[in-house]
This record gives C-alpha cells, sequence and structure tokens, in this order.
C-alpha cells in the first residue's frame, strides 16, 4: 500500500560562488547554460537576488533557518549551525518528505570527516533522511587519505595522489596560471561532473511512495578555476568582458579592501580566469542537464518545483579583486531561477529578493506551514502572479561591512566607518561614490540599515516592511 502521494517534490540546486550576470539567460553571450536558460524560460528569472552574507557557512546556515546572519552572529567560515535551530531540511522531513543531499552543505566547514558515504549523524540531525555529503573543493585536495564520498571514489579510481599534488600546487602567489589551469582529472572524475551523476541516479531510483526535497549543491565554479581540460578547450580563445577597473577609484577604497586588490594581475591573465570560469559554469549546467533528463524520465516534471541559485558572487577580477566576502554586486548579487507547478513561465522579475527568503518560499510551495519568527519572507505570492514586488530592500553582511540595496542605490558602512553609495542605475560598475553629494538619501539608508540591523537582531524584521519608513523620515530631519 503506498503513502499518500499529494504534495509536490521539490529539487533545489545550488551552486557555489556563480556571479549572477554570468547566465546565457542574463544576457552573457559568452558563456553557454542552455539547460538553465530554458529553466528560466519554464519558470520566473530574477534579476534582483542577492545573499545575506557573500561567504558559504553564513550563507547556509542563513537559508537553512531563515535567520538573518546578523541575528546569528555569523561573520566567518568558523561557524556551524545550532543544532537547536529548526531547518528547512527538518521541516520537509517532518510533514512525510524524503530529504535528499548530494553536494557541499557547509553546516559544520570545522568538522573535515564526511563520512565514507556522505552520511554523517549531524546530517540526520540537519533534516536529512537521504544524506551524500560532498567534500568543497579546497577541502577535496587537502587530503591523501579519503575523507568522504568523493574522495573515496577517486581513491577507487586512483586518481586521489594526482588531484591532491594537483590542489597543492595551486597558488596565485606564486603564479596566477598555476591557479586557474585546468584540472588534474579527467572530466567524468570531476567533482560537479561526481555530483551531477548521482543527483540524477537519486531521482531515477527514489521509489514514488512518498513526496520528495532534493538538495544539490555543486562545489564549483568556486576557485581555484580548474575545469577539465575537454571543457576549458570550449573557451580557450574566446573573447570576454573586461573587468571593471579604475586606478583612482580603486585608491580609495578602505584599506582592507586594497589589502586583497591584486594588484599585479595583468588583463590577459584576468580573461585567461574568466574563461576557465565560464568553462566551470559549463560543466555544471551540463550536469543541470543530466538532472533535468532524469526527471523527466521518471514523469515528475509537472509535480516538481526547481530553484535553482548560488550561495553568493565572485568578483573576478572587477576591482583587481577576487573571491567573495566583499559588499560590491558581483559578490553579493545572485543568481536566481524558480519553475513549477502554477508558476507561469517566460517571466522576468526585478522584485528584491534575499536569500533566505527561499526558506519559507518552498514551504509555501509546497503546501507547508513555516514557523513565525523567521526573517525569511515568502515571494511565493509573487511565483503566482499574485503581486510584483516583495521587499523594499535588501541587507547583506559581513565581518568588515553591512551592505543596504534597494533598486537603484546601495549603501555599504564599512567597520573603519567609511561610508559608500553608488547609484547603480547610472553606475553599475560601482565607480562613484556619490555619499557626499546625495546628502539626504545616504542619511536615510544609514538609518535603514541601523533599524534594519536592530530588527534582526531582536528577531522582528517586519520592522523592514512597513515602519522604518516614518522612522527614517523623523532621523533624517532631526540631522539637519
Amino acid at each position: 500500500m503506498k503513502a499518500s502521494i499529494d504534495k509536490p517534490n521539490v529539487l533545489f540546486i545550488m551552486d557555489d560562488q556563480h556571479r549572477f550576470d554570468y547566465l546565457g539567460s542574463m544576457g552573457a553571450s559568452f558563456v553557454r547554460t542552455p539547460n538553465l536558460d530554458r529553466l528560466a524560460e519554464k519558470g520566473v528569472r530574477f534579476t534582483n537576488g542577492f545573499t545575506n552574507a557573500p561567504l558559504c557557512v553564513p550563507a547556509r546556515i542563513a537559508l537553512a533557518t531563515g535567520l538573518q546572519p546578523a541575528r546569528l552572529g555569523l561573520v566567518d567560515n568558523s561557524h556551524v549551525l545550532d543544532p537547536q535551530l529548526p531547518t528547512l531540511y527538518q521541516r520537509f522531513r517532518d510533514n512525510g518528505y524524503r530529504v535528499h543531499c548530494v553536494g557541499k552543505l557547509d553546516l559544520n566547514k570545522s568538522n573535515h570527516y564526511n563520512g565514507r558515504y556522505g552520511d554523517r549523524p549531524d546530517a540526520y540531525r540537519w533534516g536529512f533522511t537521504h544524506p551524500e555529503q560532498c567534500e568543497g573543493k579546497a577541502h577535496a585536495g587537502s587530503s591523501r587519505t579519503p575523507i568522504g564520498p568523493y574522495t573515496n571514489y577517486l581513491e577507487e579510481l586512483n586518481l586521489l595522489q594526482s588531484f591532491y599534488e594537483d590542489y597543492r600546487n595551486r597558488d596565485k602567489k606564486q603564479s596566477y596560471e598555476n591557479w586557474y589551469r585546468d584540472s588534474a582529472l579527467p572530466t567524468e572524475a570531476f567533482e560537479d561532473c561526481y555530483i551531477g551523476r548521482r543527483a540524477a541516479e537519486w531521482i531515477e531510483t527514489v521509489p514514488d511512495d512518498y513526496p520528495w526535497f532534493s538538495f544539490v549543491s555543486f562545489v564549483g565554479p568556486h576557485a581555484p578555476f580548474d575545469p577539465p581540460t575537454q571543457y576549458a578547450d570550449r573557451y580557450r580563445f574566446e573573447p570576454m568582458p573586461p573587468a571593471a577597473f579604475d586606478s583612482a577609484v580603486e585608491s580609495s577604497k578602505p584599506e582592507w579592501i586594497r589589502r586583497r586588490q591584486e594588484k599585479n594581475i595583468t588583463e590577459e591573465q584576468i580573461t585567461a580566469s574568466r574563461r576557465q570560469y565560464c568553462a566551470a559554469v559549463e560543466v555544471i549546467d551540463d550536469q543541470i542537464g543530466l538532472i533535468l533528463d532524469a526527471l523527466k524520465k521518471r514523469g515528475m516534471e509537472d509535480n516538481t518545483y526547481i530553484i535553482f541559485t548560488s550561495d553568493h558572487g565572485e568578483m573576478l577580477g572587477d576591482h583587481r579583486l577576487y573571491n567573495k566576502n566583499l559588499p560590491y554586486e558581483p559578490s553579493i548579487h545572485i543568481p536566481l531561477l524558480a519553475a513549477g507547478p502554477g508558476i507561469q513561465g517566460g517571466r522576468v522579475s526585478d522584485a528584491l529578493i534575499e536569500l533566505i527568503d527561499l526558506n519559507p518560499t518552498v514551504s509555501d510551495l509546497a503546501g507547508l506551514s513555516t514557523p513565525k519568527g523567521l526573517d525569511a519572507i515568502s515571494f511565493s505570492g509573487l511565483l503566482k502572479g499574485e503581486t510584483n514586488e516583495h521587499r523594499s530592500f535588501i541587507m547583506s553582511t559581513g565581518k568588515q561591512f553591512q551592505c543596504l540595496r534597494d533598486k537603484q542605490f546601495k549603501l555599504i558602512q564599512h567597520v573603519n566607518g567609511l561610508i559608500e553609495l553608488f547609484d547603480l542605475e547610472n553606475d553599475p560598475q560601482e565607480f562613484c561614490n556619490v555619499a557626499s553629494v546625495h546628502h539626504e538619501r545616504t542619511a536615510k539608508m544609514v538609518a535603514q540599515l541601523k533599524l534594519r540591523l536592530q530588527a534582526a537582531q531582536s528577531g522582528n524584521e517586519e520592522v523592514e516592511v512597513n515602519s522604518e519608513r516614518e522612522e527614517t523620515e523623523h532621523i533624517i530631519h532631526h540631522e539637519r
């Protein structure tokens, strides 16, 4: 006898360090993402998705809990998901779902052993009933001996030692070319190909007697940019968009940012790294195609919600910066696609969405109740065509900065007290700090940011939706 199946499945796909503008559907003709582009055509593509923290662990814990990193005190990758905090994955498990994961979780990064099959006990505590937690890129390349399912797989193929040696020598301080050279592995052994196959195999074999939630988390296109040669060859001589850079602007940045700038990197090297990044993105797109094909073969397309997003972006040479954990657009702005039953396809939304908002949204889509007290706000009504707007502004925070952004302006408050304000409609590359020109706008957004942080820390983020307008105008009046 089968269980009663009256709930949809959820396929939640996340990759790592994927900047928002490296998708074909976002107008990026220089990178091939046909499967993600088809997903965008089937559903809604969001042009204003943002991470709450442009760093792996804070972003992923925030997503799992629906709580702001500012409330949880999440500032770096040393944090561990508090076992007392309810998670999105537990919510699905407790409502009769099989809850699967394959790939990177980063909910306890300090524990370097994921278990032979990626099923260490804390994965069950977080809510996964069928976990295959894989090693992150640098994590996988850090040990001569297997520390999880992926490195065990490499060991079985007699490839672990060569992979380890390759990663030992990937240091951009010694050579940028080493940092973004091709993978030492054959295509089929590359980790994102492993994750894609395992995700497709799970969908192909999961029994249909219960609904399921599958969290597929790719480890790329995170640095180092090391795609398999088969993919790298496709981009070897392709033109790339130039990096945003202005020497006068960069010299005015806070010291903590100037210290991170790659001052010796050449334009040719930036172009080469971007080619490798594009190749890594195409690897992931092919794997998503494999997963979607498995879904179609099982006849589950019409009853499955599909989400695609990333935990944060990648600077990729803009302002002579790489990686993430920075307040600028390539770092905090993320891709976001959603499709499934009841979602009209071919739509583009410029609504402001925070990564944590996916927590209650997927619950709403599945007909599950969401606990009170979350900082996240569901945008299921927007997906169903009931509204066109969501938040009035988004917040993203890190150890060195706090950032507030609406559709036109972005305010950055650095730890040293420096304020940056960018008019993104007229200056999308964030060259011109207009804080000294737009005094009233700056004061208002500083006040809004203060209120939003207070709301997050007190656990009452509804103040963001309504009351901040009157309060900030009051503050501005008294500051004049």
